[in-house]
């Protein structure tokens, strides 16, 4: 049950975010409780800029996006204060922090386990989901709804879940996959979803996924792969 004052964490995995990090953690609304960094063998001055913004910095070595939510969520774990809510926002200013609330208050008003932030093409900004980008989600998604009878219509990053439900989920995925993983299990474990549509910009520096081949391939590969592998799992 969640607090009437809900406890929400913020987990933001980063590599190489200076020139963003601190313009994320500043527009994070005041009502969450703690922001977390994963740091993912960032080799620039992410690390010093979001300490220096107020943020928890944790650091993981091994690269990987679902390393870095994994390292975040470990020392969410470790803590012995409670928590209700984990939301996942990246590191490269993309998102609108400020629209976290849009994302919490399914959960708090209609008990919702996982909201997922929809990059709904009328508020894209120009540019700033790549074709690929834009195939590769909606494969996905219709994949979903052919074999699971899903209304995803996004992988989107930014988003919040009951931190008791996130636990039950047991994440794995220590790349690509890590956001497909979470919807997945939460379909097959029939948990109360949602969609909100949020704003989406162009980022800060460029993509360590879709700003490269090689990076967009193995995540489309390894989304691809999660799907399949629940789609034909007993």
């Amino acid at each position: 049950m969640l607090h009437q004052r809900p406890i929400i964490r913020v987990i933001i995995p980063a590599y190489n975010e200076q020139d963003s990090i601190g313009l994320v953690i500043d527009a994070i609304p005041s009502n969450v409780q703690e922001i977390i960094v994963a740091s993912n063998n960032s080799t620039d001055g992410t690390v010093a800029r979001a300490r220096q913004h107020g943020a928890t910095v944790v650091e993981e070595s091994r690269p990987g996006y679902g390393y870095a939510c994994l390292k975040g969520l470990a020392y969410v774990k470790a803590l012995k204060e409670e928590t209700d809510i984990i939301v996942f926002l990246d590191g490269d200013f993309s998102d609108y922090p400020e629209e976290l609330e849009k994302l919490v208050h399914p959960i708090l008003e209609e008990n919702i386990d996982l909201v997922v932030g929809a990059r709904d093409a009328a508020l894209r900004e120009k540019g700033s989901m790549t074709r690929p980008q834009i195939f590769g989600n909606w494969l996905a998604t219709t994949l979903m709804r052919w074999f699971f009878n899903s209304k995803f219509t996004d992988l989107g990053p930014f988003r919040a879940i009951k931190y008791e439900r996130l636990l039950e989920l047991d994440m794995q995925d220590k790349t690509y996959g890590w956001t497909v993983e979470m919807q997945l299990k939460v379909l097959k474990k029939s948990m109360a979803y949602k969609e909100v549509p949020v704003r989406y910009r162009n980022r800060i520096g460029v993509s360590k996924v879709s700003g490269t081949l090689k990076g967009a391939i193995f995540a489309g590969v390894k989304i691809l792969t999660w799907i399949f592998k629940y789609g034909f799992k007993k």
